[in-house]
């Protein structure tokens, strides 16, 4: 691969966190599952991705979102708030901030709106990103930092791109089953550590592995011997706990991200599955390469979220592409505050407009998933629901 060279220091961060990884494989016998790679890969403390020091966004990080596109995707989510915290209570909680910029949006268009928003908590895991989200949010005293979901709570939550940072597993069909490709080391001579797949042999019949495979995949053996993909143990575990968290109450989460539902994830013409790495605003398929520098993530299966949650005791409100919540939720109705007259205040906001609803941008790759209790969503948020898909 040709991508931009790290700098010594990162370099250096990234072979003591290759040392970690190496060292765990050898205390569990040779090889851990692809899920502890991926974890100490993005959350070992003070090394990993996400909770080292490195920058993750805008044109100095590795990925833009959408709310570092544009302030009227922040905007538009506040009257969802708005609807939700009208139903339940003042409160809104986000998962995964990023640098703040969608809670500050969110918070100073509902200010402009007359909206109390009494407590807006944000559960971050990266120091280095909720020193900026503290930065940025001074103005704002309703806000707080959690480092875990709180057990119950009432309002709207946010989640926007943090399923796909959850660990996933991948497995392969062979001819004697699905089996685990787990992660293997051996030194590579300049103080740091190589990793490769290791098959792990065919699933235990009633091992949580097999279980999560037959849950996930509705036709496992309609698939091609060879065929890999991923599943989202971890991704489940946390819809589960979002559920009986919103479950004790009434509020709904609003969660975007990049995925599909199983019908369409698990297709035969997919057969290398989904991982993907962002590094230096370059994508490429290598989760192996500099640990702790790059982004790692697999699609989202949002059928297996959605019946995590529902298991859990929320209830499924709506299921949609990004672009059909927005125009639903009123972002075409915002976009009209700019003259277009003005063509250098105006063609800023439509080209971020066009990036966030365009098929071929992220109208269509991301969707939203939403869940929630004791809660009924506006009737303009269901104009194009595709719950039955899921």
């Amino acid at each position: 691969m040709s991508l931009p060279a790290p700098s010594p220091d990162a370099l250096a961060a990234s072979q003591a966190l290759q040392r970690l990884i190496a060292d765990e494989i050898i205390r569990q016998g040779g090889a851990i599952p692809f899920s502890r790679f991926m974890e100490l890969a993005l959350y070992a403390p003070g090394l990993g991705y996400y909770s080292g020091g490195a920058a993750k966004l805008g044109k100095d990080g590795d990925f833009t979102t959408a709310p570092e596109l544009s302030a009227l995707f922040g905007q538009t989510l506040a009257h969802v708030a708005a609807a939700i915290m009208d139903q339940s209570a003042p409160h809104i909680l986000e998962f995964g901030a990023g640098t703040g910029k969608l809670a500050k949006d969110i918070l100073t268009e509902l200010a402009a709106a007359g909206v109390t928003v009494e407590s807006y908590s944000i559960v971050e895991l990266s120091g280095e990103l909720r020193a900026r989200q503290q930065e940025l949010l001074r103005g704002f005293p309703q806000v707080r930092w959690l480092d875990a979901l709180p057990e119950s709570f009432e309002g709207a939550v946010f989640g926007n791109e943090v399923l796909d940072a959850m660990p996933v597993d991948v497995v392969t069909r062979t001819e004697a089953g699905w089996e685990s490709l787990d992660v293997a080391a051996a030194e590579d001579g300049a103080g740091g550590a190589h990793f490769a797949w290791l098959p792990a042999g065919p699933a235990a019949a009633g091992s949580a592995l097999a279980a999560q495979i037959g849950r996930q995949i509705p036709v496992p053996e309609q698939l091609p011997v060879g065929y890999v993909t991923e599943v989202h143990g971890a991704g489940c575990g946390f819809m589960a706990t979002l559920a009986a968290m919103l479950a004790k109450g009434k509020g709904a989460a609003f969660l975007f991200d990049y995925g599909f539902p199983a019908r369409e994830y698990y297709l035969g013409d997919r057969a290398t599955g989904t991982l993907m790495c962002h590094y230096r605003h370059h994508a490429h398929p290598e989760p192996f390469y500099l640990p702790g520098l790059q982004d790692i993530t697999a699609h989202v299966d949002f059928t297996a979220m959605a019946l995590a949650a529902q298991d859990a005791g929320a209830d499924v409100l709506a299921y949609n592409s990004q672009a059909g919540f927005l125009i639903g939720a009123g972002i075409g109705e915002l976009m009209q505050r700019f003259d277009p007259a003005d063509a250098l205040n105006y063609l800023p906001h439509a080209s971020a407009l066009q990036k966030l609803l365009s098929p071929a941008e992220m109208g269509e790759l991301f969707k939203v998933l939403v869940i929630g209790h004791g809660i009924e969503l506006p009737q303009q948020l269901l104009a194009s629901d595709r719950s039955h898909r899921l």
